[in-house]
């Protein structure tokens, strides 16, 4: 029972970051903008609390499974007395429409950029180093003598510092054998070993095929500058963004099974199991679903945020907005859509939950 009021918990307290960054990223840019905010909230449906500052009111909702701001005008059918035309969304030039609308996605990249800045600047960078963390039986370096522990510094000759230097040259070594130089208890070893042909899963679940001794490498902790933080903070949130893309364009293409797919009880079961983890940990993991919401509210999909800029794309180029019911057609597909994917990610969670 303690685990899962930790896991609803975590849930709530990360998606609300990230809805309320979200939010407020549309928010504030339609403020410096001019244009006018009727209603802030975070959730959806009836309203369990709310108070009015100025001209804004800003809501708590029943379902906090999202948010939204409502601007002065933003219906474009919508009756806006003079005094407002010049506060009103629709009103505003493309160039500021399309700026209050990305704001919402860019906030949650930058809020990702953020996290991972603190967790290295706090914690250190995670990095994968040439010391060996495990060895598999009976496999190449198990023969060669190779143990857990072990800190290789050399192969042919050349000197390895970075897991990658080490994992690259036996990935492109063909099966030749390889000279390894190894630290082991202050005392240098030389050992040679022959890498084999194996099938792996990459991180989206294909097959593929490599060459391997079976070694695995001791993660570390690096301390770093808050310049290489930032540096490899804004590397990660690019890296993580791509791979958002890519792992959709696989399943698009068929070659990434949508059963990798999850909802709201598979986020809540992997932020309680994070927020165990530690603090760094759980908000590593709001950190990459920062970057998931972020991402896929720039696609251009109708309804979602990148729908909108596809829009305001297409009136650039035609010199006049799409028309009101061409752009409802959109929004009545990409519903339907979205509420596709929703059941399906719903039905994965109650899936994974009988199947233990």
């Amino acid at each position: 029972m303690g685990s899962i009021i930790v896991a609803i918990v975590a849930a709530l307290v990360g998606l609300g970051i990230l809805i309320i960054i979200h939010e407020l990223g549309h928010f504030l840019v339609a403020k410096k903008t001019g244009v006018g905010v009727l209603t802030f909230s975070i959730g959806f449906g009836p309203k369990l609390l709310g108070r009015k500052i100025g001209e804004t009111e800003y809501l708590l909702s029943a379902f906090p499974l999202g948010g939204y701001v409502k601007m002065v005008g933003e219906d474009p059918e919508e009756e806006v007395q003079g005094v407002d035309v010049q506060r009103s969304f629709s009103h505003q030039g493309l160039a500021k429409r399309a700026a209050i609308v990305a704001a919402g996605p860019i906030s949650n990249l930058l809020l990702a950029v953020v996290i991972f800045i603190c967790i290295f600047l706090s914690y250190g960078v995670p990095v994968l180093t040439t010391r060996v963390g495990g060895v598999e039986p009976n496999s190449p370096a198990a023969q060669a003598g190779i143990q857990k522990g072990d800190q290789i510094v050399g192969i042919d000759d050349q000197e390895v510092k970075k897991w990658e230097e080490l994992s690259g040259q036996i990935k492109e070594s063909q099966g030749r054998v390889l000279k390894l130089r190894i630290q082991r208890d202050g005392q240098e070893i030389k050992l040679a070993v022959q890498p084999i042909k194996r099938e792996g899963r990459n991180v989206f679940g294909e097959r593929q095929e490599s060459w391997a001794i079976g070694i695995a490498s001791e993660p570390a902790l690096e301390k770093s500058s808050p310049l290489l933080a930032v540096r490899e903070a804004f590397s990660r949130t690019w890296d993580y963004s791509s791979l958002t893309l890519v792992a959709l364009f696989k399943m698009i293409k068929g070659e990434v099974s949508p059963k990798t797919l999850g909802g709201p009880l598979l986020i809540a079961q992997m932020a309680g199991q994070q927020a165990r983890e530690g603090l760094g940990s759980f908000f590593f993991f709001v950190a990459i679903l920062s970057i998931n919401l972020g991402v896929l509210n720039l696609l251009p999909i109708p309804v979602l945020d990148g729908g909108h800029l596809l829009f305001f794309l297409l009136e650039g180029i035609l010199g006049r907005p799409v028309k009101l019911k061409h752009r409802e057609r959109a929004q009545q597909v990409g519903i339907f859509v979205l509420i596709m994917i929703m059941v399906y990610a719903f039905y994965r969670d109650i899936s994974r939950f009988f199947e233990g």
